[in-house]
């Protein structure tokens, strides 16, 4: 629906869903209603309630409007208080859909358009929602420019699609652990806890703890867990990012996943300017690796970046490579960082053992200290030697041929790859002990992804000079060896 203005109407359909969302929005006023209605005995209170949050809901499609200009796009809203949010369109950097389950039933889609600025609450441009038929109009007309095949474009092609295979990966993130302490949290908060004392599966769980002992019973409670939290992670998983294939079409990329919750993302392919590989390290151990872009215009972390969920690492390079066109970027050697920063990787992973030992030693001389604790330090030790010698080889970076690659970390191990032209900045950093060790931290600055990216722990005499190796605009000044901060 069109006025003469050049406004244009929501889907009405939308009439049977905000209603239903300002419902589950407003269920503690609900709840407070009905508690207060039968204190007093006067229900109607509920039923008021009720009807003047569904007649809110239905008010939001009345007054809910956008227009598609010839420079900028605009979004009118608000009931009580109106609001119009305009964005220019040489500005939009991104169009991302998402289809809830009630969405998909009315044949719905919210829309969102990204301007590379983080945006929270109204602030936020989303046409909620339109219909799906319109959606592909509306991303054409609002990415044009991206649109429109350039001379030199590659034809449209998958990357990669989604394989049940990639579930093995889900339990490895403790998604599912997280889920379960989060629900013990809320039946904590509720007073759940009260509720148990005295029932008869407290009774039940104390019978358990008698008969086969309290170390079986628990055994056994961790075992239900554990199996609990992987079932979790992988119907997490499985209902997030079934169905996700990853598309280039020109100079447009194109992502959709999910199997009730459907998103898809579209990105300019002429604003990516590299991306990350992130490696937990029981997903590393498995062979596997997750993809962000490193895209201006785009969050470099969570949902807004990503391009491939936890995969084997092979896909995951793969895409990369055929992304940046670069594959020494994405699996060539890297050029270590030299004993001191070594040092400073196994230092900081003993410091917790070493105190631990002056501890036990302290504590050995005023009294009995059990045999099980020196065992404990031991296996203490021994991991966190690991964590060191993990963390020493896994630094490393790499410059030349317009591209700047840097790897660290250990329990989040990542390599980020990021092209050259697009880093408009560099810091050298050191703190206190960096100066000790003579090393020092360069930090790219860039419009995309993250905003900086780091190369730690790097010889101090040399950072300037890898500064230089990477952005030849660098080279020669002044700046470049007396080592200003140049941001």
């Amino acid at each position: 629906m069109t006025t003469v203005d050049g406004w244009q109407r929501l889907s009405p359909r939308m009439l049977l869903v905000h209603p239903v969302h300002e419902v589950l929005r407003q269920i503690p006023v609900i709840a407070g209603s009905l508690v207060f209605g039968s204190a007093t005995g006067n229900h109607t209170v509920v039923l008021l309630v009720i009807g003047l949050t569904v007649a809110f809901g239905l008010a939001r499609w009345f007054t809910t409007a956008y227009r598609i200009g010839d420079a900028e796009v605009q979004l009118r809203t608000g009931v009580l208080q109106r609001k119009v949010l305009s964005v220019p369109r040489n500005r939009i950097r991104s169009v991302s859909t998402e289809a809830r389950l009630l969405h998909r039933l009315l044949g719905l889609t919210v829309l969102r358009v990204s301007t590379g600025q983080e945006a929270t609450g109204d602030t936020v441009f989303a046409l909620d929602a339109v219909p799906t038929e319109e959606v592909g109009r509306l991303r054409a007309v609002l990415l044009a420019e991206s649109l429109a095949p350039a001379p030199t474009s590659q034809p449209g092609r998958v990357l990669a699609r989604w394989s049940p295979s990639w579930l093995r990966y889900s339990p490895l993130s403790l998604t599912g652990l997280a889920m379960i302490a989060a629900a013990i949290g809320v039946l904590y908060e509720i007073g759940a806890e009260a509720a148990l004392r005295g029932s008869p599966v407290a009774e039940s769980g104390a019978a358990a703890a008698e008969r086969f002992g309290a170390a079986v019973v628990a055994a056994v409670a961790v075992a239900v867990v554990l199996v609990a939290s992987v079932v979790l992670s992988v119907l997490q998983s499985l209902v997030s990012y079934a169905n996700l294939e990853l598309r280039r079409d020109f100079d447009v990329l194109h992502l959709r996943y999910g199997l009730i919750r459907v998103r898809e993302h579209t990105f300019d392919m002429r604003r990516l300017r590299g991306g990350t590989l992130r490696e937990p390290l029981l997903v590393r151990l498995f062979g596997g690796a997750r993809l962000d872009a490193v895209m201006t215009g785009v969050g470099g972390q969570g949902e807004a970046s990503l391009l491939l969920p936890p995969c084997p690492r092979a896909t995951a390079q793969a895409v990369l490579a055929d992304l940046i066109a670069r594959r020494d970027a994405v699996d060539g050697p890297l050029r270590g960082h030299g004993p001191a920063a070594t040092r400073r990787r196994y230092t900081r992973a003993l410091i917790v053992p070493a105190v631990a030992a002056v501890a036990l030693a302290v504590a050995s001389v005023a009294g009995t200290v059990p045999v099980w604790a020196w065992v404990l330090w031991v296996v203490v030790t021994v991991c966190c030697a690991l964590l060191g010698a993990d963390r020493a080889r896994s630094l490393g970076h790499r410059v030349g041929d317009g591209w700047l690659v840097a790897r660290t970390g250990s329990l989040q191990r990542r390599r980020d790859c990021v092209e050259a032209s697009g880093i408009i900045g560099w810091t050298v950093r050191q703190t206190f002990f960096q100066r000790r060790a003579g090393v020092a931290t360069l930090v790219a600055a860039t419009a995309a992804g993250v905003k900086r990216y780091q190369v730690l722990d790097v010889p101090a005499d040399l950072a300037w000079t890898i500064a230089a190796e990477t952005t030849p605009w660098l080279a020669g000044t002044r700046w470049a060896g007396e080592g200003y901060d140049l941001r």
